[in-house]
């Protein structure tokens, strides 16, 4: 015979037993009748968090989504979508009402969560299209500024004029030793970066510097980002626009929050850790 899960013998007892029944009394029926096999050290716990986390009106972050049971206002649980038996009219009115609420609640967290999504993107956007308009020579200072926020030393900005290339360089301390790194900026607008940028760039800082980084706020080409390494040649890393909002965002550069608190009960994780 196939063993039963967990869940599956707790929804046997319910039919067996034909009453609502707390999480204790499940458990000690389940071993009574030896519907499953217990290994945990606190069982009766196990079979609480199994009931809660299958049970409708009951959302947390471990919940799951298929739902078996139904919880009920006197703290006892019953089969999802069959009539509670021994509850006057009312009581049931009161149930559904609940079980309203709680479903309002779920559903303005999750509509709480697509705006704030859309509020990401749109902001994302909005800086990264205020980068492209600035100048060239501020997007390198701006290049040296984020560096620094992300623990580089010693950045400086070459000559506009005439860099070869390099529009920045400074070191990245790592492990007991520091590696020389330049960097170059591309302020684009539209057109993705090639591939032939990034040997032209590797090509400038080969027998100099261990690294380099380039930042463009446009994008990559797919061959561009495949000649981020070659045997022999200095490693480069590509920082596109996306990436650059992802950082600053990371490092609250040029970034700043404001606090919204949106709770989720989570109350169970308490009363797990508490009995």
């Amino acid at each position: 015979m196939k063993k039963k899960t967990i869940p599956e013998a707790i929804i046997e007892t319910f039919n067996r037993v034909r009453k609502p029944l707390s999480h204790i009394d499940v458990y000690d029926y389940i071993v009574l009748h030896d519907l499953y096999k217990f290994n945990a050290e606190k069982p009766q716990d196990i079979v609480r968090v199994t009931i809660r986390k299958h049970s409708e009106g009951i959302d947390f972050p471990s919940a799951r989504r298929t739902k078996y049971f139904q919880a009920l206002k006197d703290g006892t649980y019953w089969l999802k979508d069959l009539p509670v038996p021994g509850q006057t009219q009312t009581e049931q009115k009161a149930e559904i009402v609940a079980r309203k609420d709680s479903e309002n609640f779920k559903a303005i967290v999750e509509e709480l969560k697509s705006i704030h999504y859309k509020h990401e993107e749109a902001f994302k956007q909005q800086i990264l299209n205020q980068l492209k308009q600035i100048d060239p020579a501020s997007f390198e200072v701006f290049s040296k500024q984020l560096l620094e926020v992300y623990g580089f030393k010693r950045m400086k900005v070459t000559n506009y004029v005439k860099d070869g290339g390099i529009d920045g360089n400074g070191q990245l301390k790592v492990g007991i030793t520091h590696l020389n790194v330049a960097f170059q900026c591309k302020r684009w607008k539209n057109n993705s970066v090639s591939r032939i940028e990034i040997d032209k760039f590797r090509g400038a800082i080969q027998g100099e510097y261990e690294q380099g980084i380039i930042f463009t706020t446009s994008k990559f080409t797919k061959e561009a980002l495949g000649a981020t390494r070659k045997p022999g040649a200095v490693p480069i890393i590509l920082i596109d626009g996306n990436s650059l909002i992802d950082i600053m965002i990371e490092k609250r550069f040029g970034v700043e929050t404001e606090n919204i608190p949106v709770y989720i009960n989570a109350l169970d994780n308490v009363l797990n850790e508490s009995e």
